[in-house]
């Protein structure tokens, strides 16, 4: 069904033909004019490889071992919410095929399947990724039950002291009274009927893991009126404290950041603007990562998340010091275009992608990858010897 897409994307636009238009909008937009979501894949073009020749890479080893967990290549699925939208079986479905790809899946607190629903699908690598809420003892409950559920590593959400300003999304008034919906929006849906039919059960009431007593699940809303400006980083210490495990801090674009998150102990940093999501005009990941990996590389791992679309995006990551790299709208055009076969179908191709381009850079394994690839610097100038790429 899938065979003929060749990369991510030609699953975006397969997507975009599957989905309600305001569905589709709430997947690829972003904050305000787009500037920063746009930003973020155009700057890989500002990275230009030079290549070794006559390397022996017959044989290409990707395996690495991210936040305490072994994987067989260095792409990471980011935590996303709302995955039911885009697919019925939501995350279930990535975290099925995440694990049969060897590589790691984040589950999001805004996911539509419950915590414990998603452990008891997939027995791979998983992450749980928090927001600190306003109410600390939920807070504390969401840590809790990760670790019943058997998730090894945690990451907590930095960037989102407010929700960003999607203008897109706000004038699709998907998530608004159905009464209110804009002429679009209603004939969008018209035009899906199976996707309302599939939807029926939950209608918008999507925050599994925000559940209430009779079970339902609940808005959207909800979590934003948790959302909590004031948290610092005394609470991620605190946070800490109650998990005990390998942490990841998401959301760290500023140098200064990655030091003090280095200073709090966490084991990795994922360097992210939230797919631009949140605040417009910030910089793109790559154009940060050298110089964060230059300042906290040796002491944390640094994974990059933003504007990954193809293979050699990651090699472009690896060769700029990231240990890794994390992906979400990717693979979640598989999820609307497949379902559970769809985002199997993304991770191949960007694992495909990035074991060929290994091959033509001459890098037979991670450890190969370093600033030398990299063409002009400013890149290879923020890079120190004391600092290793891969």
């Amino acid at each position: 069904m899938l065979d003929d897409c060749l990369n991510i994307l030609e699953l975006r636009d397969r997507a975009r033909r599957r989905l309600p238009s305001a569905i589709f909008c709430f997947l690829d937009s972003a904050a305000e004019t787009e500037v920063t979501l746009r930003r973020n894949s155009a700057a890989f073009d500002d990275v230009q490889l030079v290549p070794r020749c006559l390397s022996d890479v017959g044989k290409v080893n990707t395996s690495t071992r991210i936040l305490g967990q072994d994987l067989e290549w260095p792409v990471i699925c980011s935590p996303t919410g709302g995955s039911s939208f885009f697919h019925s079986q939501g995350e279930l479905a990535v975290a099925r095929a995440a694990a049969a790809a060897g590589t790691l899946y984040g589950l999001s607190t805004a996911s539509t399947y419950s915590i414990e629903e998603v452990a008891a699908a997939s027995r791979g690598p998983k992450m749980f990724q928090l927001y600190i809420c306003k109410d600390r003892d939920f807070t504390h409950s969401l840590v809790e039950r990760a670790k019943r559920s058997g998730f090894v590593s945690l990451c907590i959400t930095v960037d989102t002291p407010v929700p960003g300003n999607c203008e897109k999304q706000l004038r699709a008034g998907v998530f608004g009274p159905w009464h209110k919906w804009p002429l679009s929006t209603a004939l969008g849906f018209a035009r899906h009927p199976m996707w309302g039919l599939r939807r029926l059960h939950k209608g918008m009431h999507w925050l599994a893991n925000f559940a209430g007593p009779d079970g339902r699940p609940a808005r959207a809303e909800v979590l934003v009126e948790q959302l909590d400006p004031s948290i610092t980083w005394d609470d991620i210490r605190k946070v800490a404290d109650w998990w005990g495990g390998p942490l990841a801090i998401k959301g760290i674009m500023s140098v200064d950041d990655a030091r003090r998150a280095a200073d709090a102990g966490v084991t990795a940093i994922i360097v992210s603007n939230h797919g631009g999501w949140q605040l417009d005009g910030a910089a793109a990941p790559i154009e940060v990562l050298p110089e964060i990996v230059g300042a906290v590389g040796n002491r944390l791992e640094v994974i990059l998340d933003g504007g990954i679309r193809r293979g050699v995006h990651v090699l472009k990551a690896l060769a700029c010091g990231a240990k890794a790299c994390a992906i979400g709208r990717p693979y979640l055009y598989g999820l609307s275009a497949g379902g559970e076969v769809g985002v199997a179908k993304a991770l191949d191709l960007l694992r495909t992608e990035l074991v060929r381009a290994m091959q033509l850079a001459g890098c037979p394994n991670l450890a190969s990858i370093n600033d030398s690839l990299i063409h002009g610097s400013p890149i290879m100038g923020i890079l120190t010897e004391e600092t290793p790429c891969s």
